[in-house]
């Protein structure tokens, strides 16, 4: 089947060519995002594969559909970027990578922890240029610290297990409760309660309407002074504006992002010589006490075979008339 590539890189090149040789497909590589303007180059495709910034709205979901279209494989777990109900509609499948390492995104978070809180990325700057002194280095013990897990998914379980072993307190909020973090002696909470007595807050859950902007003025006025917050699921449960007054005020004493709300248009690119012209983001790069990694979290060659693995098997699947184990409904 020939399938259209969108938002490809050198890696998906690579892995992706490597899981193709159980399967044969024909692909067209497009470096470009998917939207409105470049979904025609998608004709003559049989199947779009597509990223986590595609844009998989209305609009182009009927223009796939114009080209003959009824396919879309996901090179991603997360779809808050694919309108279900238009899809629904209008016939199109979607598959996706439901799991491929929860571990590459749990220890992406434990490494912002880290660096945050010892002030990695300050010391070694420093030490290249021969200062060596530990002024405004100073850190805390991670063990006995009271850690917030929202979200206890695969990627939140692996981040507890982790967490448990530097011996740490676990609090976690879900809508299900996850025998794997109870066995580690996780302690289920409202989310107010986890607010108000976790020193790090990690987020694991994905971006649904329920949880758009879940850390927000509100549920950051509730949190203790000087907290650490991570965010490596999604950018849009995270009202940046209000992180960064609370930043400002101290109610956070630490942020740590691998995710951002308006990153389709940062992240994966290089900008070095350009103006970002995105003053949020600029703002908040400008504090001392923030760490940003642009989307890097899944970023191992483990995740990527998975990656890769996976949605060629998905396609194969749609190609052959299989029921295909990852299609995501719109309920």
């Amino acid at each position: 089947m020939k399938i259209a590539v969108f938002s490809t890189k050198r890696y998906d090149r690579q892995f992706l060519a490597a899981a193709n040789t159980t399967h044969q497909h024909e692909f067209l590589f497009l470096e470009t995002r998917l939207t409105p303007d470049t979904a025609q180059l998608a004709k003559g495709a049989g199947v779009v594969c597509a990223f986590i910034n595609d844009q998989l709205d209305k609009s182009v979901l009927e223009q796939l559909a114009t080209y003959g279209i009824n396919h879309i494989a996901l090179r991603s777990a997360g779809f808050n970027n694919v309108d279900l109900e238009a899809a629904s509609q209008l016939g199109i499948k979607i598959a996706r990578v439901p799991a491929y390492s929860p571990y590459a995104v749990a220890e992406h978070a434990v490494g912002l922890i880290l660096m945050l809180n010892r002030k990695l990325y300050r010391a070694y700057n420093r030490v290249r240029d021969d200062n060596f002194a530990l002024d405004g280095l100073l850190g805390f013990d991670l063990h006995g610290s009271v850690v917030g897990v929202i979200g206890t998914g695969k990627i939140g379980q692996c981040f507890a297990q982790i967490m448990r072993g530097f011996g740490c307190q676990l609090l976690g909020y879900d809508v299900y409760q996850s025998q794997v973090c109870l066995d580690l002696g996780m302690t289920y909470v409202s989310l107010e309660e986890l607010l108000a007595q976790a020193k790090i807050i990690s987020l694991h859950c994905p971006l649904l309407s329920s949880t758009y902007h879940l850390i927000n003025e509100k549920t950051l006025a509730q949190v203790q002074p000087g907290t650490m917050l991570i965010n490596t699921s999604r950018g849009g449960l995270v009202n940046t504006r209000d992180v960064i007054e609370a930043l400002k005020s101290g109610r956070l004493g630490y942020f740590g992002a691998d995710v951002y709300e308006e990153e389709e248009e940062l992240f994966f690119e290089d900008l070095s010589g350009t103006v970002i012209q995105d003053d949020t983001f600029q703002r908040l790069q400008s504090f001392p006490n923030v760490v940003v990694t642009a989307h890097q979290g899944f970023f191992s060659r483990n995740a990527l075979e998975a990656i890769a693995t996976t949605t060629l098997n998905n396609i194969s699947d749609f190609e052959l008339g299989r029921d295909c184990p990852n299609l995501v409904g719109k309920d």
